[in-house]
């Protein structure tokens, strides 16, 4: 039998009711009252000049009602503007851009595997083939340090990797923003892996000479979603401190934690992390609300550390012959999915339209009244946001989201450039993204981005932009290559 033919008429039938039905409910209070507003307007035209005098007349007002009415707005108004949360922009940010002498070509990388693992074929040949599906491309980056045979993870290459990486990205956003060091209120580091004391803050705080009243922090071991909790972190922070700057330092260190042992599950990330950082300017000073490029709306943290297998399936340990690497479970990919929809169930109320509120709420009665096998109502966010920034953790990660989420491949093609073009560079990943977005000049006046990202313990976390202005593509990461991507990403790349 030939293929049955769609039925178009149908399906556009079908697609026009669903917008019906979302505008009549996204608008329905402006549709209950225009028609009201109306007619007493033109009640109002019917009647001749003395009716409209008799009808003020007819209305009596005391003084003291009048003053007492008067009191109550502004004492109304006076507490909502006191204690409304002061908004946090987004001035601007940097991404590091590593240096050509860094990068590593699949061919040179599988090289350095032979020779370090010269005596366990069988994990040189599980590298490549995980390689080969990874969805990176030719030009990711290794610090120095790693492209020594066998590599040097000492103390001093690990802070040289960390200089590298934080004052680019650092100098970029001064260049960018204006800022001067001394404006900085509220300093934030965020790297998981490389702790060393004194702490990457105290290391940025002796290089720019910052303030000595500066609030400064440094989180570590909180993982690829360590960004959004900085950003959470400085969110609060500038509640309490009026007319202040934070700023934000997302990275990984490489350098410390390349794995060189044999343990498939460790040898992993190895195919995958590469080098990066972003600098990242918040304010929430009101003179900065012309000049920021995003407002922030939103922002849900969910943590699943209560459960042990979401607890260990990203895991830091020695494997049987010492070797210190992190362990990832095959497990990671459904214990992400169990964390991201109870992520999505507390943020979906806060951003998804009444439309797609009420069919799920619907869906949700449905099966827990008259049949729990119905298939249960996905709301579709694409009507929440316009761009979406999933973390590049890689090509899995993408796959499962895109699909759960529904989304088109203009919707994640932002996370598979940037893991094609820069690797998983772990919690820096959301802004290299974002910065794709900008330099494909997609970004407009009022559109919403969603950021997601997960991280080890086990998190997800989420935050919602909204765009303050139009963004015009200049100069950042992407700036060198931007026309050649999208770029094809087979499913295989045979090495």
């Amino acid at each position: 039998m030939p293929p049955k033919m769609p039925d178009h008429p149908s399906s556009v039938k079908l697609k026009y009711v669903k917008l019906g039905y979302q505008y009549l409910v996204n608008h329905f209070l402006t549709l209950l009252l225009v028609p009201i507003i109306a007619s007493v307007a033109v009640k109002l035209l019917r009647m001749g000049p003395e009716e409209i005098f008799n009808l003020m007349n007819s209305l009596h007002f005391e003084l003291l009602h009048v003053l007492c009415s008067s009191f109550l707005i502004i004492f109304v108004s006076t507490v909502y503007f006191m204690s409304k949360p002061r908004t946090v922009y987004l001035v601007d940010y940097s991404c590091f851009k590593p240096p050509v002498t860094c990068r590593v070509p699949f061919a040179t990388f599988m090289e350095h595997s032979r020779l370090i693992l010269k005596d366990n074929p069988k994990s040189v040949e599980f590298q490549m083939r995980m390689l080969e599906r990874s969805g990176l491309g030719e030009e990711t980056c290794l610090p120095p340090a790693i492209h020594y045979i066998p590599p040097t993870p000492t103390m001093e290459s690990a802070r040289s990797e960390a200089q590298m990486v934080i004052f680019s990205a650092m100098d970029d956003l001064f260049k960018k923003t204006g800022l001067k060091p001394k404006d900085i209120d509220i300093l934030i580091v965020n790297c998981s892996l490389f702790s060393p004391t004194p702490s990457l803050s105290a290391m940025i705080i002796n290089k720019y000479k910052l303030r000595s009243n500066i609030k400064s922090l440094n989180l570590s071991g909180m993982g690829c979603s360590a960004s959004l909790i900085s950003v959470d972190v400085a969110r609060d922070l500038l509640q309490v401190h009026p007319n202040s700057n934070a700023v934000i330092i997302s990275t990984e260190i490489i350098t410390p934690n390349y794995y060189q042992g044999n343990e498939r599950a460790m040898l992993l990330p190895n195919c995958l992390f590469r080098m990066g950082a972003a600098a990242i300017l918040l304010s929430n000073r009101r003179s900065d609300r012309w000049r920021a490029k995003y407002k922030l709306c939103h922002l849900v943290r969910t943590h699943r550390g209560a459960d042990d297998k979401s607890f260990y399936c990203v895991h830091e340990q020695e494997d049987k012959d010492g070797n210190v690497g992190i362990n990832l479970s095959k497990d990671l990919m459904a214990i992400a999915g169990e964390a991201l929809k109870a992520n999505i169930t507390t943020i979906g109320p806060l951003v998804l339209p009444a439309s797609e509120q009420l069919l799920f709420l619907s869906s949700l009665i449905g099966r827990r009244i008259f049949n729990p096998k119905w298939k249960p109502y996905i709301p579709d966010f694409k009507m929440a946001f316009e761009h979406f920034c999933i973390h590049a953790g890689g090509r899995a990660v993408i796959d499962e989201l895109q699909k759960n989420l529904q989304l088109s491949g203009e919707h994640v093609e932002a996370s598979r450039m940037t893991l094609h073009r820069f690797g998983n560079t772990s919690s820096s990943s959301l802004w290299y993204e974002l910065s794709y977005i900008e330099a494909k000049g997609r970004m407009k006046r009022g559109e919403r981005v969603w950021q997601i990202a997960f991280g080890s313990g086990f998190k997800c976390n989420s935050a919602v932009w909204k765009c303050n202005r139009t963004i015009k593509p200049s100069t950042n990461a992407w700036s060198d290559c931007i026309d050649r991507y999208p770029v094809f990403i087979p499913e295989v790349v045979k090495l």
